[in-house]
């Protein structure tokens, strides 16, 4: 009877402190999301608002609604060439990142080889590693080969910086698949290279998702890269799209604030068609 009443108690004791905690998680939640979302809508907001009601108030509700600065950008041809530029480059980067990344995670995750793990740590090193430092030495080599000022040669190298977050994700999610499922493949016929195919990659979904997210967005952000690679307007991405609008424009802040806002979207729709992947899949890289 005592035990019963201590375990009732206790119950009680950690309702209680679950009831008291709630309201702080939740504040500290809503004030986290207003100072992520508070600079996103003010860019969005004053996108619609003319420069003498930004320049007489920077905060504030447009009155009138000016859709013009919106429609305007969407009616010029650079700037679906600078959002075709950057889809082409981030889906090809995406692309050649997840399938290198999930290979080489496969090898390092389901074979036993001398030097494993030292070449998984050189791979994971790549995360310690800055762009700028790396900026001399890429446009040097990039000028030997002959990718300057080609997209190509920007993809290849955002799938390089993107590998190493892959093959970390990836390694972990595929280590914590049961070697079980293998050895039924490998006595039912199954070759290594179609367990990989047809068993491993889709039990994989969720972390390919989430690396697939990561080297999307990372892509489309990117602003260092693209500048120290192209020259030639016609081969820019949006980022850069984005930077050259400001320098021309530099007087029309509120058409600055439109093209930014919309520039922003692609990630964001991506963003958030993906979102339901990303916790399984940063989940199943840390349990594995």
């Amino acid at each position: 009877m005592m035990a019963a009443a201590t375990a009732t108690r206790r119950r009680q004791t950690l309702q209680q402190r679950r009831w008291t905690i709630m309201p702080a998680t939740y504040l500290i939640a809503i004030v986290l999301v207003g100072i992520t979302l508070a600079p996103l809508l003010f860019v969005a907001v004053d996108g619609f608002r003319t420069n003498a009601d930004i320049n007489s108030s920077p905060i504030g509700v447009p009155h009138p609604w000016v859709l013009s600065n919106y429609t305007s950008i969407l009616g010029t041809a650079p700037f679906w060439q600078f959002l075709g530029n950057s889809a082409l480059v981030a889906v090809v980067a995406t692309t050649m990142a997840v399938v290198l990344g999930s290979m080489a995670a496969f090898a390092l995750s389901r074979y036993q080889f001398p030097g494993r793990e030292a070449i998984f740590t050189l791979f994971i090193s790549g995360l310690l590693f800055p762009l700028g430092v790396a900026a001399l030495p890429l446009y040097l080599l990039l000028q030997h080969l002959g990718l300057l000022d080609n997209q190509l040669g920007l993809a290849v190298v955002e799938a390089a910086f993107a590998l190493p977050v892959t093959m970390l994700i990836m390694r972990g999610f595929m280590r914590a698949i049961p070697g079980e499922l293998e050895d039924a493949a490998l006595v039912d016929g199954a070759g290594k290279l179609r367990f990989f195919v047809r068993i491993l990659v889709p039990l994989s979904r969720p972390a390919l998702v989430t690396v697939s997210l990561l080297a999307f967005v990372g892509s489309w952000n990117t602003y260092l890269l693209p500048l120290l690679i192209f020259t030639t307007p016609s081969h820019f991405t949006l980022p850069l799209g984005v930077a050259t609008y400001q320098t021309q424009f530099s007087t029309n802040t509120a058409a600055i604030l439109a093209f930014t806002a919309i520039a922003a979207i692609p990630a964001l729709g991506v963003f958030m068609f993906a979102e339901r992947y990303l916790v399984a899949g940063a989940a199943g890289a840390v349990k594995g």
